[in-house]
């Protein structure tokens, strides 16, 4: 039986370690076979060893991804940047506030069956054609009684059909508040040490999860933030830094590459390589979305990902699919088949669902973020993003009401200042960063 472990345990660390270094091509020999008693075992001190142990390996010779951590090296990797596209102030305003409105949706969708350990793609599909509700067009809804094979997330009570009355707090909703403020505060000249200091002065420690738990742990005992993501952090490619990463496309429409180049700064801190790639993709594909279709957006933000990465091939196999013309189940089927040994909250294999749920969404919000949260895995940040996305291509104005009224113009957060947000203020702001470029 696998045992649960605190985050910082290092028997948790190493379990997690283990996995991270296998995937990112490091030449481990016999170690993992010789380590894995310890992460079952009693006592923390025999992983800790075998955890310096794997601080010593190295690359395996035979790895052929190119995959740059520093932003100069990953800047050489790209082509040139798109050309730059303006868009006017009223249009601006209508797709911001669509924006918002699509994340916070799209994430309140997710959130009742974000588990990705029990809420597979499959088990998905059965709770749904069970309550009518499959293909996914609204707020996930409740049977009475619930079957006992399934089993809704404690946030049930107020994230599902007929009960949401606000936005819940969820932390995909709390980065993109907290990156608003950070801009408003610091600039766009702002540095990976701001984010820490903010973190560390507006964001409670428990409201964080994996990297970005380790991260703030590693800062409050002396840490600098050059270094603060890098010790002791096996989830530094995990989905943490892509669900920080809208508010960087929002205050820079049509301008892919400095939304990209944002994200990176605020990456840095928490996270390395697919999982700072997965950021500034994602504030990409935000920042393009003013300015394109799904299909335009989704390749425009691969020119702002190292082409030899994991994550842009995960990303090229998406759109290969859907040129093919297979339905997005087969999509799916293939995407778990590809990219399902990772943890249900890499980035990589989330970025795969939410590339499809915009690609066969084809600019329909409902069907986005519906095939975005019903293909499984971290459900809430994959539906905030495609929400997103979606949000924008729409804009405000076209966005479904059984999505938007329920939200009552509310979100809730973590963030000190900011419980009971109005989200069309929090889109003004947005605009405004964004004309003051």
């Amino acid at each position: 039986m696998v045992r649960n472990h605190p985050p910082h345990d290092p028997r948790e660390l190493l379990r997690w370690e283990l996995a991270q270094r296998a995937e990112s091509g490091f030449d481990l020999g016999d170690l993992p076979a010789a380590a894995r008693p310890a992460v079952d075992g009693d006592d923390p001190a025999v992983a800790r060893a075998f955890l310096d142990e794997l601080d010593a390996t190295t690359r395996d010779e035979r790895w052929a991804r190119d995959e740059p951590e520093d932003l100069d090296g990953i800047l050489a990797t790209l082509p040139a940047a798109a050309p730059v596209t303006a868009v006017g102030e009223a249009e601006l305003r209508d797709r911001m506030l669509g924006a918002w409105l699509g994340r916070c949706a799209g994430c309140n969708l997710g959130k009742p069956v974000e588990y990705g350990d029990h809420w597979t793609a499959a088990h998905l599909r059965d709770y749904l054609e069970l309550a009518g509700a499959y293909p996914l067009r609204d707020y996930i809804p409740v049977l009475d009684p619930m079957p006992e094979r399934f089993e809704l997330r404690e946030f049930w009570p107020y994230t599902t059909r007929g009960r949401i009355t606000e936005s819940a707090r969820d932390d995909d909703l709390d980065y993109t508040i907290l990156g608003l403020h950070i801009l408003e505060t610091y600039g766009l000249g702002f540095g990976t040490a701001d984010v820490a200091t903010e973190w560390l002065d507006r964001l409670p420690y428990t409201q964080t999860y994996t990297a970005e738990r380790l991260t703030y742990r590693n800062l409050v005992i002396g840490l600098p933030p050059d270094e603060a993501g890098k010790a002791d952090n096996p989830h530094r490619e995990w989905i943490g830094a892509q669900i920080r990463a809208d508010v960087f496309g929002y205050v820079n429409p049509g301008d892919p590459r400095a939304a990209a180049e944002l994200a990176y700064r605020d990456a840095a801190l928490s996270h390395t390589a697919n999982g700072v790639y997965g950021s500034m993709w994602a504030a990409a594909l935000v920042a393009a979305a003013f300015t394109g279709d799904a299909r335009q957006a989704v390749e425009t933000s691969l020119t702002c990902v190292p082409p030899g990465s994991r994550l842009a091939e995960a990303i090229r196999f998406v759109l290969e699919q859907h040129a093919t013309g297979v339905t997005w189940e087969q999509a799916r089927a293939a995407i778990e088949e590809r990219y399902g040994h990772y943890s249900w909250v890499h980035t990589v294999n989330n970025a795969t669902l939410v590339v499809a749920g915009l690609l066969w969404g084809d600019g329909d919000f409902s069907a986005t973020i519906g095939l975005t949260v019903q293909g499984g895995w971290d459900t809430d940040s994959n539906g905030a993003t495609a929400g997103s996305v979606a949000g924008i291509i729409s804009g405000a104005k076209r966005l479904p009401s059984h999505w938007t009224e329920p939200l009552n113009d509310t979100a809730r957060s973590a963030i000190r200042g900011f419980d009971g947000s109005r989200i069309s203020e929090l889109a003004d702001r947005a605009v405004r960063l964004a004309m003051s470029k």
